[in-house]
């Protein structure tokens, strides 16, 4: 996606409730409520559930993530996560976003 492109104009990739995967390592920015700035979230190829999905800045989807391995609720950006459902018997690993 280019900078300039307004991701909120397309439906969400991710549905409430789907399985999702961490494509990358996901530190607290200051808006997680109990950590440290800075403080891991989510490590790469941690999986959990999408419960809501919300906008940032009226461009961005964000998509409130279930971590049942933590128990954290996270808030991340489609380009973070990946499908991780398995779909007609073929490993998420192939199929992802």
């Amino acid at each position: 996606m280019r900078s300039d492109e307004i991701e909120i104009d397309a439906p969400p990739i991710f549905d409430i409730g789907e399985k999702v995967r961490v494509k990358k390592l996901i530190r607290n920015d200051g808006t997680f409520p109990g950590k440290e700035i800075g403080e891991i979230l989510a490590k790469k190829g941690d999986t959990g559930y999408v419960i809501s999905i919300g906008t940032f800045l009226q461009q961005y989807y964000i998509f409130a993530v279930h971590f049942l391995k933590t128990g954290y609720v996270v808030g991340c950006r489609s380009k973070e996560l990946e499908s991780a459902e398995v779909i007609e018997g073929i490993p998420a690993e192939t199929t992802s976003v």
